[in-house]
């Protein structure tokens, strides 16, 4: 399996409201429950209005489109890392995966997946 290292660092923040995001920028995330709005982008984009923000995070795409039937591709990921100590912060989409992993964490992740097989491109 293929991954892809994105470029630049991501945040991941709790929003009072989503009224002001500009959601036309490439890796912007967003989720809302009953009970919190959720938004991981790049860092330089993360609303001033932010009431938390966890900083320091890289990206791993999953490259392709997966298949909703595929079973266990986070979870042998997850797996690899969960063995090394490393913890994850995973956002799915329709067509695939995102993993990010602390920046302080990030070379011995890209170490830990290409040594188990993973193409890390």
């Amino acid at each position: 399996m293929r991954l892809i290292k994105l470029d630049g660092d991501f945040s991941v923040s709790k929003l009072p409201s989503a009224d002001n995001l500009d959601l036309g920028r490439e890796f912007s995330f967003l989720s809302i429950t009953d009970d919190e709005i959720s938004y991981v982008c790049k860092s330089e984009f993360v609303p001033a209005d932010a009431v938390e923000t966890e900083h320091d995070w890289k990206a791993l795409k999953i490259s392709g489109t997966l298949d909703f039937g595929m079973i266990g591709v986070i979870a042998k990921i997850s797996g690899l890392l969960a063995e090394q100590k490393i913890s994850i912060f995973v956002v799915s989409t329709f067509n695939t995966d995102y993993i990010l992993v602390k920046k302080s964490s990030f070379e011995k992740t890209l170490n830990i997946l290409s040594s188990n097989g993973y193409e890390i491109v």
